[in-house]
């Protein structure tokens, strides 16, 4: 019979339903024959289904031949479904129908077919895995079989042969191309845990092993199985493999030549889309299963506290971000990056400040640079992260902003980030600022919501947001004009702003005026209502406003040479474009905004300030406005210039003031307008020259050279009258009144702070124009004695008044420029022709410690606020080249004339030496504050040898700064070896703070900073000085070298014997074995002075231990959860170090208990850090309580040495301190007692002395709770570990209802002799003489009091 009437045959006999003579056709049939069968009819694509059908009903499954027939049909239709020869509708019609029929098949032909599936997969045989359909059915009915099969040489049920099945399948190898196959395949098989768990790390392992494109789809089918479980293990898995892949880029981008061809990774942008895909996909699938969501915050929180470096990488950030998006998980997200980034940033902050810790953790974890990498990888096309991004960013700047302290912000902008909480809030800044630059459809939005802040938060500090305003515009400035409605919205109000808020966001969105009209229209509307305001703090914005429009808006034929306004990128390109075609405008532009701020010359004096010191910079940027500019300040001048040129006083002071009511104000700082006119004409004459060049028309150049004269002569006038003005021209005089209190005092007080403002100008201009004349020298001498004269009486009466307003010294007027001159000029200046000249100025110590003093007053505003008064005091990097000039001429003149020299022939004040030495100090921590990247250029400039240097070789700051520290040790060292009478402690404490200013420059691991560890070592041991505040300065320098060297506990122990040899012992039978280590310690510094710094140092250790047992809880947990070896070793060395530290430190302890402190603060810090030191000490035993619980451990030979030392070195000696505390106590109590008792005040007295008693014991209470509650965790620990830790314990005696027999007895018998003596005066006797029945009952009342 041939196949195709075969075939007929088999669909006619099942249709009849002739099942026997179906089963009878199909016996005859051979296997091969059936096999071709099935072949010819799916190809030719007619009625397989129902040939099959046909078969299945001949074959049924009670029947051996039926069974073996059956498994026979499925052997081969997975061959031909894998084949790929097939249609897919023919395909998905076997596997269906295969798939029906499966659920009849007996146990073992399940077992059989299922291993054959095992087999073809093992084989790599699979090429499309359409037959996987087929496999997870016959899995899932042999889990459902109730039969025993036989595997190997015993029996298994259905279910236990499934799970050794997928054992098998996961332990085999697996061809690449049906991983994603077989994965789909597990969703549609029940699986247990563990066999989830064999199959997911089964999928995870081959990540490795597929090419980077076939991951995406593994990955979201693997989520999608996640969803039986498994959820941990699948998200670890890739997060981990993502965090490698991206380690490995990072490795290969760093040393480039060392990977190998085969080893190299894909392509950087390629990972980074694949990467971007996979977050998609997770993303997805948890907005299908929130779970998934809540599973990966859970493992992200519990690897920060184990192990952050595993999990928090770019990928997992980048990842968690996008989740944030989802509104559910969003307030989860933040808290929790912002809880990671402050831990990483305390984190680091411990590790930088002690090489101890720094050995425990090589490796530095920084969250902050983190999520500065996943925005630079979001430009990949990661746009669902970037919202994430803004988001953090703004919540980072709001939740760590400045706080407000008495009016003022606490933090300000220009200083150093040191706190976590400031570096949290610069992170923000930082990430809106590079997301900014990195996507640009988001640019607007990030604008509007800055610009936003800065209108809605106007009460608290906004530098911050200010400040990132102005890095936007400056990185991209024609995004301005999209958001041009907001900025209009901004300057609306103004008004409300603080005045350096205003400026500063006037100078952010200053490009935007260049290119927008309607904009700058706005701003001069805005400003113009502002000017005629109620509000003073309105016209000044309006001033402020109005001087940064004339600076920026240039006049044609302006000079550009001594233009110093900020870069502003493409702006300026297209506002110059502006500005050339409409040079006219700008022109009426200016000079109509110059006569909106004349009618400011009318206003309060705070207004006219601002003119007068913004004046300078408008005209040296937009040179056509001087001649307006220089009219307005003559014709201003003349108001109070009187023109006799004999009167005396020159300048008419009254029209300075105003009265109203009965109170006195300044009207017109006058000195502030003679300052301004001196360095306009002084930058009027050095550009004469170049206004010449430019052609410019003769009789405006005569106008010019009208008001030069008339100024010029005036200034001269003006200078001869003052030298020859007394005190009593001015109505000031030694006997005049300067009480603030009056109208008279202080209009007094107005009057000489303007005069002495005037003569400060004048100082400055006749140096300026005298070119070393000996006659202009005599004239500044001059002008100075007039001022020198009226800041003594101001002084002098300060001093009576004791009122600070007065003590305050009023800013000096010179520019921080001209104190550089001078200085040079007094201190290095050694031309021939200059030296007859100098000596005028040189013959005056007053006027040289003047210049000197005003120099210490520039550089500490400077380092308060970052700019200082006068022309450039904003200029950044002007300000560092003249901070550079004062350096050298003070540190110059510091070591040339050393202070023992000057002394001699000193009158009064402080030494010039002493003051540079000040000034030098001041500068040093000025340098690190703000100049912090400019720190080589400034080392450099301090070489003198090194002048005329190469400016672009390597600068090693090590070499340099140890350089100027030898300079500053020699000196130190002279200062300690000179006699008694001719130590100076002031300069001694200078040098020492210099050194340890100048040492944080050094690298720690360098061979100078050993040198200077092992010097400041041998000056405390060999020096026995007397000075507190020097001793306090030097141990101070020890510890902050010590720590950065090794751990300080062996020093603190040394320290604390020497401490207490000195003082005695609180038994004062008890010699002290005197074994001095430190010489600087001694019987006049050893208590408060080192014993404070030893207690404060080791609180410091105490922190880091227990900083260290919270890492170590955390490694403990994470072995718990993987056994693994690393983090076990990590546990031992953390151990072994915590232990060390603590028995070092008990050993220090337990020379200070006994140490005969005197009351008062010593004792109370003392007893607070012994309490600290308790706490730790059980925080240590109830992580070892968890390891005794855990059953992963038992103590180590460490702890219960530990353990015995505290038992036998601190507890009993802290029992005895507390008793040697209170009797101190009691014997203050009873002394005021005596003292007080002829007193009728004597109720209070005691009350006060109580008080203060009450006070200092407070913290005895707090350390007997801690010393019981260690010894109770010990009794836990011994029952757990079966180890007896109370053996080395004893019984605490020190409670307050303790009876000391002998003090009792000895009281007993004192009372009865005065009960015999004096009955009745027992009603007066204090606490401390009371009969003993008596005397518990009155401390408990008096305590209650």
């Amino acid at each position: 019979m041939t196949q195709a009437t075969m075939d007929q045959k088999i669909l006619s006999l099942a249709a009849e339903d002739a099942l026997d003579r179906l089963q009878e056709c199909l016996q005859n049939l051979k296997d091969s024959e059936l096999d071709d069968l099935i072949t010819r009819q799916a190809v030719k694509g007619k009625e397989t289904a129902v040939l099959l059908r046909g078969i299945f009903k001949g074959s049924p499954c009670s029947q051996q031949n039926g069974v073996l027939r059956r498994l026979q049909v499925y052997k081969h239709c997975i061959q031909l479904v894998e084949s790929g020869d097939l249609q897919l509708d023919i395909v998905s019609e076997i596997i269906g129908l295969l798939m029906l029929e499966a659920r009849q098949l007996p146990g073992a032909a399940l077992a059989e077919l299922a291993t054959l599936f095992v087999d073809v997969i093992k084989g790599g045989s699979l090429s499309n895995g359409k037959s996987l359909e087929l496999f997870s059915t016959v899995l899932t009915a042999l889990a459902t079989s109730k039969e025993s099969l036989v595997y190997g040489k015993g029996e298994l049920s259905g279910g236990e042969f499934k799970k050794q099945l997928i054992n098998t399948l996961c332990s085999s190898r697996w061809d690449h191309q049906c991983v994603i196959h077989l994965t789909n395949m597990f969703r549609d098989i029940p699986l247990s845990a563990e066999e989830l768990q064999f199959v997911v790390e089964k999928v995870l392992r081959m990540f490795s092993k597929l090419d980077l494109q076939e991951i995406p789809p593994l990955v979201y089918q693997l989520l999608l199985l996640s969803a039986k479980g498994s959820k941990k293990t699948v998200l670890e898995g890739i997060i981990t493999f993502f965090n490698q892949l991206d380690k490995r880029q990072k490795e290969e981008q760093r040393i480039p030549e060392s990977v190998d061809l085969e080893a190299a990774t894909v392509p950087l942008d390629q990972l980074r889309h694949v990467e971007g895909t996979i977050i998609l996909h997770i993303i997805s699938v948890i907005n299908l299963d929130q779970d998934l969501g809540r599973e990966l915050l859970k493992l992200l929180k519990a690897e920060q506290q184990r192990d952050p470096g595993k999990t928090l990488c770019p990928f997992s950030v980048a990842l968690v971000l996008s989740v944030a998006i989802k509104h559910r998980f969003e307030e989860q997200v933040f808290d929790f990056l912002k809880m990671s980034i402050v831990r990483s940033c305390k984190d680091l902050q411990f590790l930088q400040g002690s090489k101890f810790l720094q050995d425990l953790f090589p490796q530095r974890y920084d969250v902050a640079s983190i999520i500065l990498e996943v925005v630079e990888n979001s430009a990949f096309g990661w746009d669902h992260v970037t919202q994430g991004l803004v988001d953090l960013g703004f919540t980072l700047m709001e939740s760590y902003e400045p706080k407000k302290v008495l009016g003022k912000a606490a933090e300000t902008s220009y200083g150093l980030c040191k706190m976590p909480a400031q570096q949290a809030c610069r992170l923000g800044a930082n990430i809106l600022l590079e997301t900014f630059k990195v996507h640009e459809p988001i640019r607007s939005a990030i604008l509007e919501q800055v610009l936003n802040r800065v209108i809605t938060k106007a009460a608290s500090p906004i530098n911050h947001f200010i400040d990132l305003l102005s890095n936007i515009v400056v990185s991209a400035p024609l995004v301005l004009q999209n958001s041009s409605s907001k900025v209009t919205e901004a300057f609306d109000n103004l008004s409300y702003l603080p005045l350096d808020m205003v400026q500063g966001l006037l100078k952010a969105v200053q490009p935007l005026l260049k290119v927008s009209m309607s904009v700058r229209d706005s701003l001069i509307l805005v400003l113009r209502k502002a000017i005629f305001s109620r509000q003073l703090d309105a016209r000044k914005a309006a001033v402020a406003g109005f001087l940064l429009l004339l600076k920026n808006f240039k006049v044609l034929g302006s000079l550009t040479f001594s233009q110093c306004s900020q870069a502003i990128g493409a702006s300026q390109v297209q506002a110059d474009i502006h500005g050339c075609y409409n040079s006219a405008a700008n022109e009426a532009f200016c000079l109509e905004i110059l006569g909106s701020l004349r009618r400011c010359l009318s206003q309060q004096a705070d207004v006219r300030l601002m003119l007068y010191e913004g004046f300078y910079d408008v005209l040296r940027r937009n040179s056509q406005l001087s001649n307006s500019i220089m009219e307005t300040l003559l014709s201003q001048i003349k108001r109070y210039y009187e023109p006799e040129p004999d009167l005396l006083p020159p300048l008419k002071l009254e029209g300075c003031i105003v009265a109203q009511g009965d109170q006195i104000f300044l009207q017109e700082p006058l000195a502030h307008l003679l300052s301004c006119i001196q360095h306009c004409l002084a930058w009027y004459k050095s550009t004469m020259q170049l206004r010449h060049e430019a052609e410019e028309e003769e009789d405006e150049d005569d106008d010019y050279v009208g008001f030069q004269q008339d100024l010029e002569e005036m200034l001269e006038s003006i200078t001869r009258r003052m030298i020859k003005s007394e005190l009593e021209d001015f109505e000031l005089d030694k006997s005049a009144d300067f009480s603030l209190s009056s109208g008279v005092g202080v209009k007094n007080n107005i009057y000489a702070i303007l005069v002495m403002g005037v003569c400060e100008v004048l100082i400055e201009y006749n140096f300026n124009i005298g070119n070393f004349s000996k006659n202009k020298f005599e004239d500044v001498l001059g002008l100075f004695k007039c001022y020198s004269k009226l800041s003594e009486i101001l002084k002098e009466k300060a001093g009576k008044n004791k009122s600070s307003l007065a003590n305050k010294t009023a800013r000096s007027f010179l520019s921080m420029s001209f104190v550089s001159t001078l200085l040079t000029a007094l201190f290095r200046d050694s031309a021939q022709s200059h030296e007859e000249s100098l000596a005028v100025l040189r013959s005056s110590s007053e006027f040289m410690r003047y210049a000197v003093n005003v120099a210490l007053q520039k550089v500490q505003q400077l380092e308060e606020t970052g700019q200082t008064d006068g022309p450039d005091g904003q200029n950044p990097e002007k300000m560092f080249q003249t901070l550079c000039k004062i350096t050298r001429v003070l540190l110059w003149r510091y070591t040339s004339i050393p202070t023992a020299v000057e002394e001699s022939g000193k009158k009064k004040g402080k030494s010039i030496s002493l003051l540079c030495l000040e000034g030098l100090l001041k500068i040093f921590n000025t340098v690190q504050q703000l100049y912090k990247p400019k720190i080589p250029q400034f080392l450099r400039a301090l070489d003198i040898a090194n002048d005329d240097a190469e400016e672009e070789e390597d600068i090693n700051i090590t070499e340099k700064a140890t350089f100027q520290i030898r300079q500053f040790q020699r000196s130190l060292v002279n200062q300690l070896s000179s006699a008694g009478d001719d130590f100076n402690s002031k300069e001694a404490l200078s040098l020492v703070t210099i050194i340890s200013t100048l040492s944080k420059l050094l690298e720690p691991s360098s061979p100078q900073f050993i040198q200077l560890f092992s010097w400041t070592v041998k000056i405390c041991k060999e020096n026995n000085l007397e000075d507190a505040p020097c001793c306090k300065g030097l141990l101070t320098l020890l510890f902050n070298l010590h720590v950065l060297y090794k751990s300080p506990v062996g020093l603190l122990r040394e320290l604390a014997q020497d401490i207490h040899a000195h003082l005695g012992d609180i038994d004062q039978d008890m010699e002290v074995e005197d074994q001095s280590h430190f010489a600087i310690v001694n019987i006049k510094t050893a208590a408060p002075t080192a014993c404070l710094l030893v207690l404060a140092q080791a609180d410091k250790v105490l922190e880091e231990v227990d900083w260290l047992i919270k890492k170590l809880k955390n490694h403990f947990v994470l072995e718990i959860s993987e056994d693994s070896s690393q983090a076990s070793s990590q546990i031992q060395s953390l151990e072994k170090a915590i232990i060390l530290q603590l028995g070092t430190l008990l050993t220090a302890y337990h020379e200070l208990v006994q140490t005969a402190l005197p009351a008062g603060s010593c004792v109370d810090t003392l007893l607070r850090s012994l309490s600290k030191t308790y706490t730790i000490l059980t925080s240590l035993i109830k992580h070892y309580l968890q390891v005794c619980r855990s059953g992963l451990g038992t103590i180590s030979g460490r702890l219960e040495k530990l353990v015995k030392l505290s038992g036998s070195h601190l507890t009993p000696q802290c029992y005895a301190f507390i008793t040697y505390v209170q009797n101190i106590h009691s014997e203050s109590l009873s002394f005021a007692g005596e003292k007080k008792k002829k007193r009728e005040d004597e109720t209070a007295a005691i009350a006060t002395v109580m008080a203060k008693v009450l006070r200092e014991t407070k913290p005895i209470p707090n350390l007997i709770f801690a010393i019981e509650q260690y010894e109770k965790f010990l009794i836990h620990l011994s029952k757990k570990s079966k180890v007896n830790l109370m053996q080395y314990m004893k019984l605490s005696t020190s409670r307050d209802f303790r009876i000391n027999a002998s003090t009792l007895e000895s009281a007993l018998q004192e009372n009865n002799t005065d009960d015999a003596e004096n009955e009745p005066d027992n009603d007066q006797t204090v606490a401390a003489e009371q009969p003993a029945e008596s005397q518990e009952p009155k401390k408990k009342r008096r305590r209650k009091k």
